[in-house]
C-alpha cells in the first residue's frame, strides 16, 4: 500500500510491543494510521497484515525525520526509552507543525516538552506527553479531586501498577532508578532518601503499602492542579515495603553509592540489552486477568477530597486512552505544550473502556 494511503497521522515505534497493539485497535476501530519506526524488516509484515501502509525511518537524521513527516498531522510517538527518543520527534514536530503526543512516563521527558510551551504555541502546534496509563488516569483523577478542593494545597496520588511490563517499560525503569526519589514542597522538587516514607494506602479491595517515587505526576500534577505539595506514591510488594520501613537508611546509602554506576552508558546499555533479550510483554489473556488502581486525595487547610479510580491492564488502558487522545487532538487541538487532564478534562479517563471512578468506598466493618 502506498505510505500516502493513510488518515494523516502517525504511529512512530508502530513494530514494538505497544505499537503493535495500537494498530491492531486501530485496524479494529477502521483507522488507517501511517505505521514508523527505525526497521522496515519489523514494519513491513505488520503493515501488510493490516492492510496500512508504513515509513521506515530513525530519528538520528533530522532532515530525513522531516521528510518522512510530510502529510502527516500528528504523530503519537511509542518508541521508548523516551528519554532517548522524544526530543528528535518533538523538534521535527515544531519544524513541521504537526501535533506530537506519547506514551512515556518518563519524568524528564515531561519536563523537557512542558518546557517547549511558548515555541509549541507560537507554531500553532500541540504537544502532549503521558497519553497512556502514564499519566491519563492519574493525571485526570488529580484534577476530579483538585476542582473540588478550592485553593488546593497538597495532593497525595497512589499508582498501584499490576501485571507484567513490556521491555520498553522495563528499560525506562533501568533509566529512572539513578533519579532517586523526589517530592515537591512549595512548588519546588526536593529530593528525600530511597526507601523513605512506605506509607499505608486503601485502594477498593485491600489495604496496601506504596512508597514515594519521582514519578511523572510530580510535572503534570503541579501543572494540571497548582498544588505546591505534592507526592506520588508507588504500590510495592508487602515484603519490600516491610523491610525498607526498617532498613531505609541502610538502603538509601547503598543507591547513594551505586547511583553514578546505575546511571552510566556502559551499565544502562547493557541492562537494555539484557530486557531485549529477555523480557516479553504480557499476552492478551494475562492482560485481560489484570486490573490497575488509582488513588488521589487533595487538601487545603480546612477541606480534603479522595477519589479513586479501577482501570484495566496498564497496555489495554493505553491502547484505548492513547487512540482516543489522537481523535481529539485532531478533531481539536489545543494550544502549546499541556497535560492530558488540561487537554481533555477530567472525565477523559472514563472514556477508556473497564474504567470507572469511584468517589467514596464502603465503610469497613
Amino acid at each position: 500500500m502506498a505510505d500516502q494511503d493513510h488518515d494523516g497521522w502517525m504511529i512512530y515505534g508502530a513494530s514494538g510491543y505497544t505499537g503493535v497493539l495500537l494498530a491492531e485497535e486501530a485496524a479494529r476501530r477502521g483507522l488507517r494510521p501511517l505505521l514508523a519506526g527505525r526497521s522496515e524488516a519489523k514494519l513491513r509484515p505488520l503493515a501488510e497484515r493490516l492492510g496500512m501502509s508504513f515509513r521506515a525511518v530513525g530519528l538520528e537524521d533530522p532532515a530525513a525525520l522531516r521528510r518522512a513527516l510530510e502529510g502527516v498531522r500528528a504523530v503519537l510517538h511509542c518508541a521508548g526509552p523516551f528519554v532517548d527518543t522524544s526530543a528528535p520527534m518533538v523538534r521535527a514536530c515544531l519544524e513541521v507543525k504537526a501535533h506530537y503526543l506519547d506514551i512515556t512516563g518518563e519524568r524528564s521527558v515531561f519536563q523537557q516538552v512542558l518546557a517547549k510551551d511558548a515555541e509549541a504555541k507560537a507554531r500553532g502546534v500541540c504537544l502532549i506527553s503521558g497519553v497512556g496509563f502514564d499519566v491519563v488516569p492519574s493525571d485526570c483523577l488529580a484534577r476530579h479531586v483538585a476542582e473540588q478542593v478550592p485553593g488546593v494545597r497538597s495532593l497525595e496520588i497512589a499508582l498501584a501498577m499490576l501485571g507484567r511490563p513490556s521491555a520498553g517499560t522495563v528499560k525506562s525503569l533501568f533509566g529512572f532508578l539513578p533519579q532517586g526519589t523526589w517530592v515537591r514542597r512549595g512548588g519546588r522538587l526536593q529530593r528525600i532518601a530511597f526507601g523513605r516514607g512506605v506509607r499505608k494506602v486503601r485502594l477498593p479491595e485491600r489495604d496496601v503499602l506504596a512508597l514515594p517515587m519521582a514519578l511523572a505526576d510530580l510535572e503534570t500534577a503541579y501543572r494540571t492542579t497548582g498544588a505546591p505539595d505534592i507526592t506520588v506514591l508507588l504500590v510495592i510488594p508487602t515484603r519490600l515495603a516491610r523491610v525498607l520501613r526498617v532498613a531505609w537508611p541502610s538502603v538509601a546509602l547503598g543507591m547513594a553509592v551505586t547511583r553514578p554506576l546505575l546511571a552510566s552508558g556502559p551499565v544502562q546499555g547493557a541492562a537494555r540489552r539484557w530486557v531485549d533479550a529477555n523480557v516479553r510483554g504480557a499476552d492478551e489473556a494475562r492482560r485481560q486477568r489484570t486490573r490497575t488502581f488509582v488513588w488521589a486525595r487533595a487538601r487545603n487547610d480546612g477541606q480534603e477530597k479522595e477519589a479513586w479510580l479501577e482501570c484495566p491492564d496498564g497496555y489495554d488502558f493505553t491502547v484505548h486512552s492513547a487512540l482516543n487522545a489522537v481523535r481529539s487532538v485532531l478533531d481539536r487541538a489545543p494550544d502549546g505544550a499541556t497535560t492530558p487532564a488540561l487537554a481533555f478534562g477530567a472525565d477523559f479517563v472514563l472514556t477508556v473502556p473497564g474504567a470507572r471512578r469511584l468517589d467514596a468506598l464502603p465503610a469497613r466493618s
